[in-house]
C-alpha cells in the first residue's frame, strides 16, 4: 500500500501569472502560445531554454467581474471526467484539454488550462492543485499525491470522484430538509407583511364608520398594523443590520462559531440529522484517505477540516495527537465522547481485522441511509406542522378582522 508524505515545506509557492507570447523557434518558424511564470523575466528565460526567440510577451489580464464561480459540484464533475478519460487511456494533458474545453463554465476552463500549463512546466499534478487551495483542499491534494507516488493515479481519481459524489449527495439531502421549512416561513413572513401594511388599513377605514368599540383582538391587530406602516423601514432595516452584524461577528469570532456549532448538534430533530450527516462525512473521508495509503495521522489532519463542525474538528485534532503517540484509533475516538457506539464498534473491528477502511465505508453507508430516512420523515412531519403554524397566524389575523362584522350581524 502506497503512502503519501506531507509537503516538505510549508512555504507558499510564488504566485504565478499567465503570459501570452510570440516568437520564432530554432528553425525560424513563427510560433505563439501561453506560459505560466512568476514574472515576465522568468517566462522569457523559460522560453529561451526551449529554444524560442521571444519577440513579444504580455501578461494576460483576467477579469472576474460577471464570471461564473467554481462550485464544489464543478470540481466533482471535473474529477469524474478526468478519472474516466485516464481509465480509457487518454493521456493526462489531452484529458485536461478535453475537460477544460468541454466545460460550460469559463472560469473553470481557465483554471484547468492554468493547471495544465503548470504541469507542462514540470510541476507535479498535486503541486499544481496545491496552488489553488480555494478549490482543491488538503484531502484532494493528498489523494492525488498518493496516486502519483504509487503509480495508481487513475484509481485514486476514481475513488476521489466517488467520495465527492457521495459528499455532494449527502449535502443535498440535508439542504433539502432545511430548505422547505425556511422557504415557507419566508413566504409566510411576506404574506403577513403585505396584510399588515396594505390590507388591515383598509379594514380600519371601514371600522371607523361603525361608531362602536372594536373587540380586543381586532384592536390589537390594528395597532400592530399602524406600527408596521409607521416603522416598516426601521423594522426591515433593523433586521438587515442585525443579520449583517451577526454574520460578521461569527466570521470574526471563533468562540461564537464554536458555540453555534454546539447549539446545532443539540437542536431538536435537526440536531440528530446534522450529527448523522457529519459522522457519515467523517467516516467516508477517513476511509477514502486510509484506503489510498495516506498514513492515519496525516489522514486525520484532512478529516478534521472536512467535518464541517468545530466540535468534530477539535475532537479530531485531539484524536490525531493521541494516535500519533501510539493510542489506538478506537480508544481515542471513544475518549472524545462524540461518536455513536455503532461507529466505535465498526472501527474496533476494522483495527483488529486490518480492514479499517472497509469498516469505515460501511459505517458511512449506514449513516448516509439514516440521513436519507430522516429527510423523508422530516418532509412528511414538517408539512402538517407548517400548515398549522400558518393557519394559526394568518387565520388568527383574518378572524380578528371579521369579529366586528360578526358582532354587527349578531346585534341585527
Amino acid at each position: 500500500m502506497a503512502t503519501a508524505s506531507k509537503p516538505t515545506a510549508d512555504k507558499k509557492p510564488t504566485p504565478e501569472q499567465t503570459y501570452d507570447w510570440e516568437g520564432k523557434d530554432r528553425s525560424g518558424k513563427a510560433v505563439k502560445g501561453e506560459i505560466r511564470a512568476a514574472g515576465e523575466a522568468a517566462a522569457s528565460a523559460n522560453l529561451r531554454r526551449q529554444g524560442i526567440m521571444v519577440s513579444k510577451i504580455k501578461k494576460r489580464r483576467t477579469s472576474t467581474f460577471g464570471a461564473p464561480s467554481i462550485t464544489t459540484k464543478d470540481i466533482a464533475v471535473f474529477t469524474r471526467q478526468l478519472s474516466t478519460m485516464m481509465k480509457a487511456g487518454v493521456p493526462l494533458m489531452q484529458s485536461f484539454d478535453i475537460v477544460a474545453k468541454g466545460s460550460a463554465n469559463a472560469t473553470l476552463t481557465r483554471l484547468l488550462l492554468d493547471i495544465k500549463a503548470d504541469i507542462e512546466s514540470g510541476t507535479s499534478m498535486s503541486g499544481a492543485f496545491r496552488r489553488y487551495p480555494q478549490y482543491f483542499d488538503n484531502l484532494y491534494c493528498n489523494l492525488v499525491e498518493a496516486g502519483e507516488a504509487g503509480g495508481i493515479l487513475e484509481q485514486l481519481l476514481n475513488r476521489l470522484a466517488i467520495y465527492q459524489e457521495k459528499s455532494q449527495a449527502l449535502k443535498q439531502r440535508v439542504k433539502s430538509a432545511m430548505t422547505y421549512p425556511i422557504s415557507v416561513m419566508v413566504v409566510a413572513g411576506g404574506v403577513v407583511t403585505v396584510i399588515m401594511i396594505f390590507v388591515i388599513p383598509q379594514f380600519e377605514e371601514v371600522f371607523k364608520g361603525f361608531g362602536a368599540e372594536l373587540p380586543g383582538p381586532t384592536q390589537l391587530v390594528i395597532n400592530m398594523s399602524r406600527f408596521f406602516v409607521a416603522n416598516w423601514y426601521l423594522i426591515f432595516g433593523g433586521l438587515a443590520l442585525f443579520g449583517y452584524t451577526v454574520k460578521e461577528s461569527f466570521k470574526r469570532s471563533v468562540a461564537l462559531q464554536q458555540a453555534l456549532d454546539r447549539v446545532k448538534l443539540k437542536l431538536p430533530v435537526f440536531g440528530d440529522l446534522i450529527q448523522k450527516s457529519i459522522v457519515a462525512r467523517w467516516t467516508r473521508t477517513l476511509a477514502t484517505l486510509f484506503a489510498a495509503g495516506v498514513p492515519l495521522v496525516d489522514a486525520l489532519e484532512s478529516v478534521g477540516g472536512t467535518a464541517g463542525n468545530s466540535v468534530y474538528t477539535i475532537a479530531t485534532a485531539k484524536i490525531q495527537r493521541e494516535v500519533s503517540t501510539g493510542t489506538g484509533l478506537t480508544t481515542a475516538m471513544t475518549a472524545s465522547g462524540i461518536f455513536p457506539n455503532m461507529v466505535l464498534q465498526m472501527c474496533s473491528i476494522g483495527e483488529e481485522s486490518g480492514a479499517l477502511d472497509d469498516m469505515l465505508n460501511k459505517a458511512a453507508e449506514f449513516f448516509e441511509e439514516e440521513v436519507d430516512e430522516m429527510v423523508k420523515g422530516l418532509s412528511s412531519l414538517m408539512e402538517p406542522i407548517i400548515i398549522v403554524f400558518l393557519g394559526t397566524i394568518i387565520g388568527g389575523i383574518v378572524v380578528a378582522m371579521y369579529l366586528p362584522i360578526f358582532k354587527m350581524g349578531g346585534a341585527v
